[in-house]
């Protein structure tokens, strides 16, 4: 999505900014931005009028996104993380929480631009949690780079109030340019502005559930949020043929899985262990024969 890198970026010590946008809407990606420059163009980078893009109305964040993009001693780069994958980390049986799965998206662009042959001396970073803690997690990773991690980081360093333009204009072409997977009819984008407390928001998570297939994939089904939508939804059951080490030396127990909950946080995930040696299981193994083999010679 973004240029190729600058030859500039490969032979000057380079600033980088990192800033996120949509940590916190039920509805759309989240999506990591961040901008980089030769360390002797940082003077110049601030007299750019680069804000904090929460600051900035939608018209000025687009005028100054296009302009950076054609500025040839600004480079740039994105992640943009789908709703879906959000939710499948979150509630995956070893969960990958918010925090973690933000540090992992901006270390992901570090390591992108190191290995594009950026010289990157110093990174400038909106923190997610404990600022100093970041810090060091960052330095350990890659020494040798100076970080700094700061709360409100956009509005203290242009190259990060630039990267902050980046995240929040790319999430915004997502969202207006959002192309559903789901064939239903009567679908639409009047989202309102996708934080949980917006009554336009709350109307469309409304309007669009399904009491057996939950919601359209723009929706992260793992926040608290959904979760009211969903009290008197289907039950549905999942036949799961396992095969489980029993710890007892006397070889394996198959057990059947029934998981009564559509997958939204705050359900309680009833899970029924049954001892069948078969029975209980899905008729197509039955009538096969078939087991799980997780071991080969």
């Amino acid at each position: 999505m973004a240029a190729p890198v600058p030859e500039w970026a490969t032979k000057e010590p380079c600033l980088m900014g990192i800033d996120e946008a949509g940590r916190g809407p039920v509805l759309g990606p989240m999506v990591y931005g961040c901008m980089y420059c030769a360390r002797s163009y940082n003077n110049t980078l601030a007299t750019l009028k680069f804000a904090d893009s929460k600051t900035l109305k939608e018209e000025q964040r687009e005028e100054l996104f296009e302009s950076l993009k054609v500025n040839s001693s600004i480079g740039w780069e994105v992640d943009v993380i789908c709703p879906k994958d959000l939710s499948a980390k979150m509630l995956r049986k070893s969960k990958v929480n918010l925090n973690e799965i933000s540090h992992n998206s901006a270390m992901g662009l570090v390591r992108k631009l190191l290995d594009m042959g950026v010289l990157l001396a110093e990174v400038y970073i909106d923190t997610v949690g404990d600022p100093e803690k970041y810090r060091i997690k960052l330095t350990e990773k890659f020494p040798g780079i100076k970080f700094v991690v700061a709360k409100k980081a956009d509005s203290l360093y242009p190259v990060v109030s630039g990267a902050s333009i980046v995240a929040k204009v790319t999430r915004d072409r997502a969202l207006r340019n959002w192309v559903f997977d789901e064939t239903a009819l009567n679908m639409h984008m009047k989202t309102g502005s996708g934080y949980p407390g917006d009554t336009d928001t709350k109307q469309w998570l409304q309007d669009h559930k399904h009491p057996v297939f939950g919601f359209p994939t723009l929706v992260r089904f793992s926040w608290g949020t959904c979760t009211p939508f969903f009290k008197d939804a289907v039950e549905v059951t999942w036949e799961s043929d396992e095969v489980d080490e029993d710890g007892t030396g006397n070889g394996s127990t198959k057990r059947q899985v029934k998981l009564s909950s559509l997958g939204f946080t705050g359900f309680k995930r009833k899970t029924e262990e049954i001892e069948s040696s078969g029975k209980g299981r899905c008729k197509f193994f039955q009538a096969r024969k078939l087991e799980l083999v997780r071991k080969f010679q």
